[in-house]
């Protein structure tokens, strides 16, 4: 695997498997965060920025993943888990995807055979990850200039090893499903830490939250059925599959945010 070429695997991985765009303008995080390629979050809840889509890390007992960016950005998750992080990539242990779409999933086939981790997603995407359901192709030009991504980012499809339902507990998160992006799509929520891991059901542009594309989501209106079930929990920060994070007011910001969906 050229991106992870040179990367020394400890032998205790040796045996394992080897329109809502509607907007509303909110606070954004200072510009020196927003510039930092890898970033702390908060204690224990790291990004791994520039694999173009968020990455992020959770540190516990042992590592998790939520999502894992586009192909070719292997060796980049592992060098920020060996070198910021102090640990080896056998330390992950389970590896969330928040939906199949290329930059959520691209690395997570090479991640699971390299950690051993166990790969999760919603049952309802697991197909397009496993391989037997072909992934939807956008209509028009947008649909040609995604044939063409696909055939530079090529995709290796991962057997999950644990298919997730609404209300499901994972990593010590419970999984909100939010279908609409993709039948499959999922929140995360920590009650316990008041943060919210959204995919792509909520976005963060510019300063601006969003709901996801249009173009890319088959149902917005299970779409905006989804954000609006996320207003009624309780976070302080969310964490978005793309875009900066939200740190503070999250959930009341969301909850702004749901009468502006057209």
């Amino acid at each position: 695997m050229d991106d992870v070429k040179g990367w020394i695997i400890p032998s205790a991985a040796s045996d394992a498997k080897t329109p809502a765009g509607s907007i509303i303008t909110i606070n954004r995080l200072p510009c020196h965060m927003q510039c930092r390629e890898n970033m702390e979050i908060i204690p224990g809840v790291h990004q791994v920025d520039g694999v173009n889509a968020n990455c992020y890390i959770i540190v516990g007992d042992g590592l998790v993943l939520v999502d894992t960016g586009l192909p070719g950005n292997t060796g980049k998750i592992l060098e920020y888990v060996q070198k910021t992080l102090g640990a080896i990539p056998s330390d992950i242990e389970t590896i969330i995807l928040t939906h199949y779409h290329l930059d959520h999933t691209g690395n997570a086939y090479e991640l699971w055979d390299i950690t051993g981790a166990k790969v999760a997603i919603h049952a309802d995407d697991a197909g397009y990850v496993e391989g037997t359901k072909p992934m939807p192709v956008p209509g028009g030009f947008i649909g040609i200039l995604y044939g063409m991504f696909k055939f530079f980012f090529k995709f290796k499809p991962v057997q999950p090893d644990i298919l997730l339902h609404d209300n499901d507990q994972v990593a010590g998160l419970t999984c909100i499903h939010t279908p609409g992006h993709t039948p499959g799509s999922i929140c995360l929520h920590d009650p316990k830490f008041r943060m919210l891991f959204a995919g792509d059901t909520l976005r963060v542009s510019n300063g601006k939250l969003e709901g996801p594309h249009p173009r890319f989501t088959p149902s917005m209106d299970q779409a905006k059925q989804s954000i609006k079930k996320i207003a009624a929990l309780d976070f302080d920060i969310l964490l978005s599959g793309h875009g900066e994070p939200l740190m503070s007011g999250s959930s009341e910001k969301v909850r702004e945010f749901v009468p502006s969906m057209p």
